[in-house]
């Protein structure tokens, strides 16, 4: 994985996002219209997964979370399953080191205790290489679902006020999201959606209450650089209201 060091004018910095979350789609359509296995367009996944690692290194974003693996994805042809986990392993292996050579803390999110001990043992690893690293965050989002994030968030405080710690008219807003997935990380800015389809498809469900979005009919073995950087200029042209009201006379 190589990576391009150029550092972000002041002006980047002050409009900028300093979370980016991608939702990674379009990788079969992609093989198909290559007449191509649909894993094939899964490795090339692979490869634009690099290209927007490389640019949120480059452009100094703090976060960068990618939706990999769904927890509804275990209903897709077994076949293409294990190719996927090996594909996983495979990218665990190969791409760590250069990761942490280049600063990046890697960060798995979602329900892991599905996978098999040999990947869990990577993932393990992986995190524990990168785990004292400071420049960006990369969050790849696996086997995971908002509704679990949300869920599992509710049962641990829940079991807190089992055990006496917490009052039910105590649980807010911030001691929830300290139990959600992602927790000490700068919200998400910007949700990015390839592949055309205009869906959230459960991703990321209470992170995102106050993100923009971009779509674009680009699939994802053919996101680059250029695309990002569409993106973050489309952003930067946005007015964020957070929920108030528009400015008098908008």
């Amino acid at each position: 994985m190589s990576f391009n060091n150029q550092n972000k004018t002041d002006d980047q910095q002050g409009t900028g996002p300093r979370h980016v979350a991608i939702i990674m789609d379009g990788n079969g359509r992609w093989a198909k219209n290559q007449g191509k296995l649909r894993i094939s367009g899964h490795k090339a996944g692979v490869k634009a997964v690099r290209r927007s690692v490389s640019f949120g290194v480059s452009h100094k974003l703090e976060a960068l979370t990618l939706y990999a693996f769904s927890s509804e994805n275990w209903s897709r042809p077994a076949q293409e399953v294990t190719a996927l986990m090996e594909l996983f392993v495979w990218a665990l292996d190969s791409e760590v080191k250069s990761l942490h050579k280049h600063n990046v803390r890697l960060r798995i999110i979602g329900d892991i205790s599905r996978f098999s001990n040999r990947i869990q043992e990577r993932i393990r690893r992986a995190e524990e290489l990168t785990q004292q690293n400071s420049g960006l965050t990369l969050n790849i989002a696996a086997n995971y679902g908002g509704r679990w994030d949300i869920i599992q968030g509710v049962k641990k405080l829940v079991e807190q006020v089992q055990e006496g710690l917490l009052r039910p008219d105590q649980i807010s807003e911030e001691n929830l999201s300290a139990h959600l997935c992602m927790q000490g990380l700068a919200p998400v800015d910007l949700v990015i959606r390839t592949g055309g389809e205009h869906r959230i498809s459960n991703f990321l469900l209470w992170q995102i209450a106050y993100a923009e979005f971009y779509f674009t009919d680009v699939l994802w073995p053919d996101f680059d650089e250029y695309v990002f950087e569409g993106a973050l200029n489309a952003f930067s042209l946005r007015e964020r209201r957070f929920g108030g009201a528009a400015p008098s006379g908008a």
